[in-house]
C-alpha cells in the first residue's frame, strides 16, 4: 500500500493512491478523534501523531487521506458532526489561503511570442518564458494545457488538502497574453468558468475533456512528444520558428477551428466561444457555489491600447501583470526587450484609468545593469507617479542555457550578482517599497537545476528578511503586515489613509491596521484626473475603487469564524468611507471594477450594474 520508491516525471504527476476508508476505519479513527479532542492541536503535533501510528501500522497517511477520511465518518456518523474548524487543523500548507482567497493559476499553450529578450527561457514545450519543470507548468503540461482541466484539478486538489474552494482568483499566465487569437481567449476564460461551475456541483467532465484532447490534440500528452532543444548559446532558432514547427498540427488546428466552429457543433475542446456565451457563464457564476473573485492575465507594455484595456475587461479581468523589467531605456535595448520606458509610462496610465489593479515584474541584474543602477531604478519605480505599481514581482535576472543571454555570459559580458551583491540590492529593495505595494515574490521559482549559475537560492526572501531583522528593520509592504492567520477583532484596528499621486490622477490608499501595523483589509481608491478624458462613459464623473481586500484565512460563504478580518464588515466601513472621499472631491459616481463573482456583493452596497463596471451614484 506505500507509493513506489521511484517514478517518472508523469507517473508523480498522476500517481494517487486510493485507500478504502473503511478497510482504514480504527485507526483513523483513533487519529481523527485525538484531533477533535485536541482543539490546540499544531501542524505539527498531527505530524509526530501520524508518525506514532505508523510505526505500528507501517502505513503513512497523508494529510488529504485524513481529511478525505474525517468527511466521511462525519456524515457517516462514526464521528462528531462535521466542524470545520477540524478541516482547519489537518489543512495542508494553509498560507496558501492565508491572504482571503484560494488561488488557481492555470497557463496557456505554448505559442508564438512578439517578444525577443535575451533573458527568456525558450522551452519549447512551455508557453514563451516558462520552463517545463516548474510546477504550475507540470500540472499545465500534465492537463494539456486545457483550461478546464487545470482549473478543476487545481479545485480538486485545493478541496482534498481542506481549502475553501468558494472564493477563487484565477491567474492566467504564459507568454502575452495579449498576442492570442481573441477567439482563444474568450474560449479559455469561458471554459475556466464551466470548471469553476462544475466543480462546485461536483459534476466532472474530466474524462470526457480527456477523450476529446486525447483524438485531436497534439498537446495531449500521449501526443506532445516534443524533443526540440534550444541552446541560448547559438540559437540556431528561435523560440518563434521552433514552435511554430514543432507544433504545426496543433496550430492549423486552432485556425481550422475559428474559421468553421462558429457554424457547427463544438466539442469541449474546440477552441471557440462567443462573447454572449462568455457573458451568459458569467451571470451563472454571480451565484454559483464556486465563484470568481479575481481575474488576472499578464502582458507585455507595448500590447496594451484603450482598445485592449477594455476588451479585457469585458473577459471580467481585474488585475494585469505587466512586465516592467527595467526602467532604463538603455537596458532595455541591450536585453532586446522591444519597447521603451515610454511604453511603460502609457500602459501604466491606461490601466489605472480603466480601474486595474497593476502588478509589475521588475528584474534586476539584467544585461547592462549593475547593482547601483538596480536601486536607482527600483528607487524610481516609486517615486515615478507614472510608474507606483500596487503589487510586484521581483525576479532577479537568472541565466538558463536556452536564452540567448548564454552568448553575453560565455563572452564574458554578463555576469550573474555574487550573493551579497543580490542581498544588498534586495534588502534596498525592500526599504524602499511602500505601504501600498505587496511584494508578492521575490525569486522566481526555477528548479536550481536549470540554473546555469547565479543564485540557486529559493529563499531569498527569508534571507533578505533575516538581514532586515539583523538591522532592526520591518518590512513595510503589505505581504509583510498582513494579519493572515492572526486573530483580530474590530475594535483593534484603526484605519489609516495614504496619498499619493498618479499618472492618472490621485490614489487614496485604505487601510484598516493594528496597533503594529498588521493589515486586515485594505480598499484602492482612484481619483481621476479632471483634464483626463474617461476610457467609457461609465467612468464620467466617477472615482474608481480599484480593490477591496480583507485578509485572513479563506472562510467558504456564508459562513463566519470568530476573530476573522473577514467577517467584521471592514469590506462595507472601506467602501463607506471611499464615497466620502469621492463625494469631497467633488465625483458624482462612485465606480468598482467588480470581479464577476463579487457583484451580488456591491449590489448590496448600493452599486448598480453597468455594460463593465457597477456604479454608485453619490
Amino acid at each position: 500500500m506505500d507509493r513506489p520508491a521511484k517514478l517518472s516525471l508523469d507517473e508523480r504527476m498522476t500517481y494517487k493512491r486510493t485507500l478504502d476508508l473503511n478497510q482504514h476505519r480504527e485507526p483513523m479513527l483513533a487519529i481523527l478523534r485525538t484531533v477533535i479532542d485536541r482543539a490546540g492541536m499544531t501542524s505539527d503535533d498531527i505530524n509526530r501523531l501520524v508518525k506514532i501510528h505508523a510505526r505500528t501500522l507501517g502505513i503513512m497517511y497523508g494529510r488529504d487521506e485524513l481529511i478525505a477520511a474525517y468527511r466521511h465518518f462525519a456524515a457517516s456518523g462514526d464521528l462528531p458532526a462535521f466542524d470545520p474548524a477540524v478541516i482547519e487543523r489537518l489543512r495542508v500548507k494553509p498560507i496558501r489561503t492565508s491572504s482571503g482567497v484560494t488561488p488557481v493559476t492555470v497557463l496557456t499553450k505554448p505559442f508564438p511570442c512578439p517578444g525577443e529578450c535575451i533573458f527568456c527561457p525558450n522551452d519549447v514545450r512551455m508557453p514563451k518564458s516558462y520552463l517545463s519543470d516548474e510546477p504550475g507548468a507540470q500540472r499545465a503540461e500534465q492537463n494539456s494545457f486545457d483550461p478546464y482541466l487545470q482549473t478543476y484539478t487545481r479545485l480538486q486538489a485545493f478541496y482534498n488538502t481542506g481549502h475553501p474552494t468558494d472564493k477563487i482568483e484565477i491567474i492566467v499566465l504564459g507568454g502575452t497574453w495579449s498576442f492570442y487569437p481573441e477567439t482563444y481567449q474568450i474560449w479559455f476564460i469561458k471554459r475556466i468558468f464551466d470548471a469553476l461551475h462544475d466543480f462546485g456541483v461536483q459534476h466532472d467532465r474530466r474524462p470526457e475533456v480527456e477523450a476529446a484532447l486525447k483524438s485531436v490534440s497534439q498537446l495531449h500528452p500521449e501526443h506532445n512528444t516534443a524533443n526540440v532543444i534550444i541552446h541560448g548559446a547559438d540559437m540556431a532558432q528561435t523560440y518563434n520558428q521552433a514552435v511554430q514547427r514543432v507544433y504545426e498540427s496543433e496550430m492549423a488546428r486552432s485556425r481550422q477551428i475559428a474559421a468553421k466552429v462558429a457554424e457547427t457543433e463544438r466539442s469541449p475542446v474546440d477552441e471557440y466561444a462567443t462573447w454572449e456565451e462568455l457573458e451568459a457563464a458569467h451571470r451563472f457564476n454571480e451565484t454559483a457555489p464556486c465563484r470568481c473573485v479575481g481575474l488576472v492575465i499578464e502582458t507585455r507594455p507595448d500590447h496594451i491600447s484603450e482598445e485592449e484595456v477594455l476588451r479585457v475587461r469585458r473577459l471580467g479581468c481585474t488585475k494585469v501583470q505587466i512586465g516592467f523589467q527595467s526602467l532604463n531605456d538603455d537596458v532595455l535595448r541591450k536585453n532586446k526587450r522591444g519597447h521603451t520606458v515610454a511604453a511603460t509610462r502609457r500602459a501604466v496610465k491606461l490601466l489605472r484609468q480603466a480601474g486595474f489593479k497593476i502588478h509589475a515584474h521588475w528584474m534586476p541584474n539584467l544585461y547592462g545593469s549593475s547593482p547601483d543602477l538596480d536601486i536607482d531604478d527600483y528607487t524610481r519605480m516609486f517615486a515615478d507617479p507614472d510608474f507606483r505599481p500596487d503589487e510586484l514581482k521581483i525576479y532577479p535576472c537568472s541565466l538558463i542555457d536556452s536564452a540567448e543571454l548564454m552568448r553575453f555570459y560565455e563572452a564574458g559580458l554578463w555576469q550573474p550578482y555574487t550573493h551579497d551583491e543580490l542581498l544588498r540590492v534586495l534588502t534596498e529593495c525592500f526599504q524602499r517599497t511602500p505601504e501600498y505595494c505587496r511584494l508578492t515574490r521575490v525569486i522566481r521559482d526555477i528548479p536550481g537545476t536549470d540554473i546555469v549559475v547565479g543564485n540557486k537560492a529559493t529563499n531569498f526572501r527569508q534571507i533578505v528578511e533575516d538581514e532586515l531583522k539583523h538591522r532592526g528593520i520591518k518590512g513595510s509592504d503589505i505581504r509583510a503586515r498582513e494579519v493572515r492567520l492572526r486573530s483580530v477583532t474590530p475594535d483593534q484596528l484603526e484605519r489609516d489613509e495614504l496619498r499619493y499621486a498618479t499618472s492618472a490622477g490621485e490614489e487614496v490608499f485604505l487601510q484598516y491596521i493594528t496597533q503594529d501595523r498588521a493589515i486586515a483589509g485594505f480598499l484602492r481608491l482612484s481619483l481621476p484626473d479632471p483634464d483626463l478624458a474617461p476610457l467609457t462613459d461609465e467612468l464620467v464623473q466617477a472615482a474608481i475603487i480599484r480593490e477591496v481586500h480583507v485578509y485572513g484565512q479563506a472562510v467558504d460563504i456564508g459562513e463566519s469564524s470568530a476573530g476573522r478580518a473577514q467577517h467584521a464588515g471592514l469590506g462595507t466601513a472601506l467602501i463607506e468611507r471611499a464615497a466620502e472621499i469621492a463625494r469631497e472631491h467633488g465625483c458624482a459616481k462612485l465606480a468598482v471594477i467588480s470581479a464577476i463573482g463579487t457583484r451580488g456583493y456591491y449590489r448590496k452596497r448600493g452599486f448598480e450594474d453597468g455594460k463593465l463596471y457597477q456604479v454608485r451614484t453619490l
